[in-house]
């Protein structure tokens, strides 16, 4: 279920949306946040009983079908997660952001921008998690379709890029939208700048099969 992908994966250079539940409910109660009905969740709230891949800030649930293809650094540190289901992938980033407001409407209009400066025009579409942005884009490969999902949480935000099947048609989510509903993010008490990428790391099987690969 769980591999470590060497090769690097291609990105996507990346009416107000509402707060995403998560950080919503944090602003509601003063900072002590109830539990929301669906993740992405805060460690706090992540429900009991969940086999996850702990990556450190991210930790994601397994189920049953979803290989998960990590891009890691000779030290061990995780530069790129991305899902694969069938003909659909789901790429992730977990960022550091305030603890009061949320940061992915902004995030999205300089995606916007970046898109429409190379050619491409995004479509804003509503989704679960509010704004998304739809684009068909030009690969090596071809013309391919993606879709951006921001979810703002207290103190953190996670950008999710689909693409395949999955960004043509958010009713194929399938599998791997459950796995980004039932993501947890555990963001440590270290200041950090807006946008920094929260750490995430290897878990330690995965590091010592990593090692032992490479003299071959």
């Amino acid at each position: 279920m769980f591999s470590r992908k060497r090769g690097a994966a291609k990105h996507v250079r990346a009416a107000d949306a509402p707060p995403s539940q998560a950080l919503a409910n944090s602003l509601s109660s003063g900072g002590e946040a109830p539990a929301p009905e669906f993740g992405p969740w805060d460690a706090k709230h992540a429900p009991d009983g969940v086999q996850r891949l702990d990556l450190g800030s991210l930790q994601i649930p397994a189920l049953e079908g979803v290989e998960v293809r990590v891009q890691a650094n000779p030290e061990g540190g995780v530069e790129q997660v991305v899902l694969v289901d069938g003909d659909s992938a789901l790429q992730l980033g977990v960022f550091a952001a305030p603890k009061t407001e949320g940061i992915w409407d902004e995030v999205r209009a300089e995606i916007v921008e970046a898109m429409t400066s190379d050619g491409v025009a995004p479509q804003e579409i509503t989704g679960k998690y509010g704004t998304e942005l739809r684009a068909r884009v030009s690969t090596p490969e071809g013309p391919a379709d993606v879709r951006f999902v921001g979810v703002d949480g207290p103190r953190w935000m996670i950008r999710a890029l689909y693409q395949g099947a999955a960004a043509s048609d958010p009713g194929r989510e399938g599998v791997l939208g459950e796995v980004l509903s039932g993501l947890v993010v555990v963001r440590d008490n270290e200041p950090r700048p807006v946008r920094e990428p929260l750490p995430m790391r290897l878990p330690k099987e995965m590091a010592q099969q990593g090692q032992a690969e490479s003299p071959a």
